[in-house]
């Protein structure tokens, strides 16, 4: 059952947009692709999951731990 007092927030500028935006900006830097293109592989789930992950914390502020 899912916790009544969670907030998601999907504004601009929310911590969550601005670690999403960060996260596209980082795999573009590593040249991920978060799809497939012809033959290419894109970013698998685990990378995405993990660098989303890192960047929320980044953005909120948290040490990796």
């Amino acid at each position: 059952m899912a916790d009544k007092n969670t907030v998601i927030h999907i504004g601009e500028n929310s911590p969550e947009q601005v670690a999403y935006n960060l996260m596209l900006h980082i795999a573009r830097i590593e040249d991920k692709l978060l799809y497939r293109s012809g033959t290419r592989e894109g970013a698998d789930r685990k990378w995405v999951l993990d660098t989303y992950v890192e960047c929320l914390r980044a953005v909120r502020g948290q040490q990796r731990g």
